[in-house]
């Protein structure tokens, strides 16, 4: 069955995700018939990579979104709700990589490996990508839950400056070189020196002492499985390195699973690369495996010696490609699907 060519805009195309976006939709052939590439005044006129090709930057602002079938949105929060149900009067299908519409009952909340099918009940016309260190921890776990339920997580994550959008990344740059040149560096972007640094807090504080990113796994992670009896536990930890984030991960499961049951099930599901030797290196890294590759990459997978039915691992992803931009085209490759 040939699928219809589609017209596609990228809103915040000039973003580290827009860029991305834009990158995995020209590798994997989307079927466009026309990719547009929007983001603010200031950057409009501006050139964008499309493939081999450069593409103009044109403005949101007064861009017609008439005849867009679908729009891939990575601008903000603000942006977002602002002209994402523009878009949709317009007629197109929004998948909106911000925190805006995802905890809305009327907006599915969609993974591709995970829950595939919630993208077709969009009464609205958008569909949201989860955060992307509830992405990566969803697709690892999605096997796990299928087989033997999950009653609870624990979770602490170790998540890159890309995160924190390309200043974050131009931060971390900044900061080490100075420390190397033995000047002391002033943050900005961040609340603490990020540099050779940990800063366990991302997001803001919520009245029950944890972060807003913290939550949002709680949030999300009960969403895309659809279970709200699944209890989270979460640290959020920014760390200073520039691409993939990580994550150890602690899962009490309802039936008791072995770490062969465990191993075997991840290697066999859609999405994950299981990199799991007991030797030096015999584990994913954010640098030496998440970095510009598509997987959701597992290792460290052992039995808990203080639970009779936990099992513990090592969860690495590319957070801007899985972590955001993937993840959008696989849902507007589902879309397109739909004919």
């Amino acid at each position: 069955m040939s699928i219809k060519k589609l017209k596609v805009a990228v809103v915040g195309a000039t973003g580290a995700v827009g860029e991305t976006m834009l990158s995995i939709l020209a590798e994997r052939k989307f079927p466009s018939s026309e990719v547009v590439a929007l983001a603010s005044a200031r950057s409009a006129g501006t050139e964008v990579k499309y493939g081999i090709d450069d593409i103009d930057v044109l403005d949101l602002a007064t861009f017609d979104p008439t005849g867009v079938d679908i729009a891939l949105f990575s601008a903000g929060g603000a942006i977002s709700k602002e002209y994402a149900p523009k878009f949709v009067a317009a007629g197109a299908v929004v998948i909106d990589n911000s925190s805006a519409f995802r905890y809305d009952g009327d907006v599915p909340l969609v993974v591709s490996e995970v829950n595939p099918e919630a993208a077709r009940n969009r009464p609205r016309g958008i569909i949201a990508n989860p955060n992307c260190s509830t992405m990566q921890m969803v697709v690892a776990l999605k096997p796990l839950y299928d087989a033997a339920g999950i009653s609870r997580i624990n979770v602490a994550t170790y998540q890159s400056t890309s995160g924190a959008g390309k200043s974050g990344m131009e931060e971390l740059g900044r900061q080490t070189a100075e420390l190397l040149n033995f000047q002391t560096p002033e943050p900005k972007k961040f609340q603490a020196q990020i540099a050779f640094n940990l800063i366990p807090q991302i997001d803001d504080f919520l009245d029950n002492g944890y972060t807003k990113e913290e939550m949002k796994l709680v949030w999300e992670t009960r969403k895309i499985l659809g279970d709200d009896t699944i209890q989270v536990n979460p640290t959020a930890v920014r760390v200073p390195v520039f691409y993939g984030h990580s994550e150890a991960v602690n899962v009490e499961t309802r039936k008791k699973l072995s770490a062969e049951d465990v191993r075997a099930l991840l290697e066999n599901a859609p999405g994950v690369e299981v990199v799991d030797e007991r030797k030096p290196g015999g584990y994913p890294t954010p640098v030496t495996h998440a970095s510009g590759n598509d997987p959701v990459y597992v290792g460290r997978i052992r039995e808990d010696e203080s639970h009779p039915s936990a099992i513990n691992m090592w969860i690495v992803s590319d957070n801007i490609r899985k972590g955001a931009a993937l993840n959008a085209v696989q849902i507007a490759e589902l879309v397109a699907s739909e004919g």
